[in-house]
């Protein structure tokens, strides 16, 4: 019996990733094993774990996990600015959806198994993910303004309104004199007030965070690469082009900030056109399966 803990020692040792197959990991998961939500997208990727600074990613095939330098439970900022750094997420994403949208639909009878119309289903959301796509990059700016004097706070009052009804008791009915209540209130009350703040502020705010987060990107690591390739296990030059980009980009920032704005709903106006061409694609796949049986 082998569990996926004792093929980790080489990630101690300079070694950023190994790749191990599935079939060599014959115990379950421990409990010191948690589900991770949020992730870098990854090609092929079925499930995602976390222990501490470990991360694995879980596939058809293998188990790849590699040594993060900051726990996100513990750590999430220095996570965010060192491990996943916001050039390497957005690339990484292309990359996941370009690659996925290549490949094959996998097994095609499973996923109709009890769902003969899921090739149509696919079909029709790809095509209003990629119709929004084209909106969004054809119409940055005002994308962005609805994003902010719109979407956001209806988003911000429906969280307060959902925490306010976590404290309210149908049977009888009466209001529970607890924090959650007062914090429900405080969120809608923001989700109001977000309604009428000016798009400059929005715009500040957003490419201040961005600014920073680049920034604090491209110090550490310089910093580590100043200790050589061996501090950098993950790919060194990479990691040096990604400092040297986001350093150009704070300039850029403050140099051209409406149109970096325009060119942030770009990318995510080509990122929702890719998702809704995988969807698409996928559909056509699966329709043309059944067409052979």
């Amino acid at each position: 019996m082998s569990s996926l803990d004792e093929f980790l020692g080489p990630l101690h040792h300079g070694v950023w990733e190994v790749e191990i197959p599935i079939e060599s990991v014959t115990e379950p998961l421990d409990q010191g094993w948690e589900v991770s939500r949020i992730n870098i997208p990854s090609p092929g990727t079925i499930a995602s774990y976390r222990k501490g600074k470990y991360h694995v990613h879980e596939t058809a095939t293998q188990w790849r996990v590699h040594l993060d330098n900051h726990d996100p439970k513990h750590h999430p900022i220095l996570h965010l600015i060192d491990d996943a750094p916001l050039l390497l997420m957005i690339g990484d994403t292309f990359g996941t959806l370009i690659a996925t949208t290549r490949k094959k639909t996998g097994n095609e009878a499973k996923i109709l198994e009890g769902q003969s119309k899921a090739w149509k289903d696919q079909v029709l959301i790809g095509l209003f993910i990629i119709l929004v796509g084209i909106f969004v990059v054809t119409n940055p700016l005002l994308t962005f303004k609805g994003i902010t004097r719109l979407f956001v706070p209806l988003v911000i009052i429906g969280l307060g309104i959902f925490t306010i009804t976590k404290s309210v008791r149908v049977q009888p009915f009466r209001l529970n004199d607890d924090p959650v209540l007062y914090r429900g209130i405080i969120i809608t009350t923001a989700g109001f007030i977000a309604f009428y703040l000016p798009l400059t502020l929005w715009i500040v705010g957003l490419l201040g965070i961005l600014a920073v987060w680049m920034l604090a990107t491209a110090i550490v690591l310089l910093g580590r690469a100043r200790k050589g390739r061996s501090a950098i296990p993950e790919g060194f030059v990479s990691r040096i082009v990604i400092a040297i980009l986001s350093l150009c980009l704070v300039g850029l920032i403050f140099t051209y900030p409406i149109e970096i704005v325009g060119l942030l709903m770009i990318l995510l106006g080509v990122i929702g056109l890719l998702l809704g061409i995988m969807l698409f694609v996928n559909g056509v796949r699966l329709k043309r399966w059944m067409e052979r049986t």
